[in-house]
């Protein structure tokens, strides 16, 4: 007869994601995982598999809190300015204390090497593709913008956000808006 589980994984998942946000995918230990989770090493590789399987769990519950921004970013009609205010409000979505944690996917693609996870490499790039993506859409709201300018914007933009999503976890919140106003100077 199968074991019962005594938790909910939503929230033990929530709880190793903020684990792996603050400390990176390689410092998290399956101790650390297990005292942040509440649960034994039994019951982790029993529902998750392993250290990766919690890490992708984790990487979709923090896709999911990030989807508010990314859906208020979709309905706007506002051009660039919808995509400036997106980049101040992933700001402060990722605070913490006087200073962010800076962005799981951009984080853990810092971390991890060549050599990383396959399934964790495609869904941060599955991950970044989609947000370049929206910011594609936005930019195609100025018409007198062609193809090719948009393309160039949208990688522009979703490069800019990986420097913000890093930027969030040393800097200032001046140095941050100082920053996001001179992305958006000539944008």
């Amino acid at each position: 007869m199968p074991r019962t589980k005594k938790y909910n994984e939503e929230e033990v998942i929530e709880k190793a994601m903020n684990l792996f946000w603050r400390n990176g995918y390689e410092t998290t230990s399956m101790q650390m995982l297990e005292k942040e989770m509440g649960i034994n090493k039994f019951s982790i590789y029993s529902s998750f598999g392993s250290k990766n399987g919690v890490f992708l769990e984790s990487l979709k519950c923090y896709k999911q809190k990030l989807k508010k921004l990314i859906n208020e970013l979709k309905s706007s009609q506002e051009g660039i300015l919808g995509i400036k205010q997106y980049f101040y409000d992933f700001i402060e979505f990722t605070k913490e204390t006087e200073f962010g944690k800076g962005c799981l996917i951009t984080n853990t693609a810092n971390e991890i090497g060549e050599d990383g996870d396959q399934q964790i490499k495609d869904s941060l790039t599955n991950f970044t593709n989609e947000v370049k993506l929206v910011f594609a859409n936005i930019l195609k709201q100025d018409t007198t913008k062609d193809i090719l300018t948009i393309e160039q914007q949208a990688d522009f933009l979703i490069i800019s956000m990986f420097g913000l999503s890093s930027a969030t976890r040393i800097f200032t919140r001046k140095q941050l808006d100082n920053y996001i106003e001179n992305i958006f100077k000539n944008t």
